[in-house]
C-alpha cells in the first residue's frame, strides 16, 4: 500500500536564481506530527505565484520518493554547490514526498484516501520552470525533469483534514482517462 513518507510546506522566502532574486515558496522543509490540509493547501505553506502552485485545482503538491536517487546523481554530475549532501524530503518543492504511487501510474481525477479520512484527487502534472534548476542547483534540472518525465502531481483537497508521516493511502480510480505522465509528455513535447 503507497505511503506518505513526509509533510513539507515552507513560507515565501527570496530564491536566487538566473533571472534575479524573487520569492518562493519551493524550499519545503519536513514538519513534524499532524499537519491542517485545507481546500488550499497545508497549514503553514505558501506559495509565491499562485499561477503555478496554488489554488482549488494545485493545492498540494505530490512526488514520488523513488526518483531522489536520480536527483541525488544528477545534481553530483552537474557540480552543484552542495551536490555530496542527501537531498531531504522536500527538495523538490513538494508538500507530500509519497512512496508506491509514480506518474506512469498516477490518473487525472483518481484518489489519495488516508487512513484519517483526508482524500485528495490527481489533478494535474507539475511543471518545472527557472525556479526548479535554483533550488536544485544546476541549470538543466528543468529540461531533465521534461526529459525523464519524473514531474510529480498536483492534487486537490476533496475531504480537508489532517495528515501525518508515516501513513497510508488507498488510490481510488478516477475515470481513467488522461494519465499524468502522458499529459505531461504532450505538453512538454519539443521544450526540453
Amino acid at each position: 500500500m503507497p505511503q506518505l513518507l513526509s509533510l513539507n510546506t515552507a513560507r515565501i522566502a527570496p530564491l536566487p536564481t538566473d533571472q534575479g532574486t524573487v520569492p518562493s515558496g519551493i524550499r519545503k522543509q519536513p514538519r513534524e506530527g499532524a499537519v491542517a490540509v485545507m481546500p488550499i493547501g497545508l497549514e503553514g505553506d505558501e506559495q509565491a505565484d499562485p499561477s503555478v502552485h496554488g489554488g482549488l485545482a494545485k493545492a498540494v503538491y505530490a512526488y514520488p520518493s523513488e526518483h531522489y536517487g536520480f536527483w541525488q546523481t544528477v545534481r553530483a554530475q552537474s557540480g552543484a554547490a552542495d551536490w555530496g549532501q542527501v537531498l531531504p524530503a522536500g527538495s523538490l518543492g513538494e508538500n507530500l514526498t509519497l512512496s508506491g504511487l509514480l506518474e506512469i501510474d498516477a490518473w487525472i481525477g483518481d484518489r489519495l484516501r488516508f487512513e484519517n479520512g483526508c482524500e485528495l484527487a490527481v489533478s494535474e502534472p507539475r511543471y518545472p520552470c527557472f525556479k526548479f534548476n535554483a533550488v536544485m542547483g544546476f541549470k538543466q534540472a528543468a529540461k531533465l525533469m521534461m526529459q525523464s518525465g519524473w514531474c510529480g502531481f498536483y492534487l486537490s483537497v476533496i475531504r480537508p483534514g489532517t495528515l501525518s508521516a508515516g501513513e497510508r493511502f488507498e488510490v481510488i480510480p478516477g475515470p481513467r482517462e488522461v494519465g499524468i505522465r502522458e499529459l505531461f509528455k504532450a505538453k512538454t513535447a519539443g521544450k526540453s
